[in-house]
């Protein structure tokens, strides 16, 4: 049965429509956060005290809603793809910490979680060929030699 052989022919294809969806899913989530203004990043920075960080909490406000904004931009076009992802990944930790320990229980912040293992994963799986990082900076064995 050609349906169940491992060949995956179409891998990139499907990690473009990941990419896309996800991203853009991200752009619209964290677009409020980052146009929230001060009040805003300062409610959403003091969750950095879980962390132990309890200083400069308009920057860590505006950090996340940046890192959701852009970031979610970056995954889309597979661009500095990996440091989106990592930026990402310290988010959503973040986020599901600070559900986790309002008591909100596994409803409350097993989205953040399943978003952070989400980027976790695709950090290590790369953004596939139709992404510009794999057109900006090729690998050695991709190069031409003129």
């Amino acid at each position: 049965m050609a349906l169940l052989r491992s060949r995956y022919k179409y891998k990139d294809f499907g990690l473009l429509i990941l990419r896309l969806g996800i991203g853009w899913m991200f752009i619209l989530h964290g677009w409020p956060k980052l146009t929230g203004g001060s009040e805003t990043w300062v409610q959403i920075g003091s969750n950095m005290k879980l962390l132990g960080i309890d200083f400069m909490p308009v920057f860590w406000g505006f950090m996340a809603g940046f890192a959701e904004v852009v970031g979610g931009a970056l995954i889309m076009l597979g661009f500095f793809y990996r440091i989106a992802c990592a930026l990402l990944v310290v988010t959503l930790f973040v986020a599901a910490l600070r559900h986790m320990t309002a008591g909100e229980g596994f409803m409350g912040y097993s989205h953040a979680l399943e978003a952070a293992i989400l980027f976790f994963s695709l950090l290590f799986i790369g953004p596939g060929n139709y992404s510009l990082d794999k057109a900006i900076f090729p690998n050695k064995k991709d190069r031409r030699l003129y």
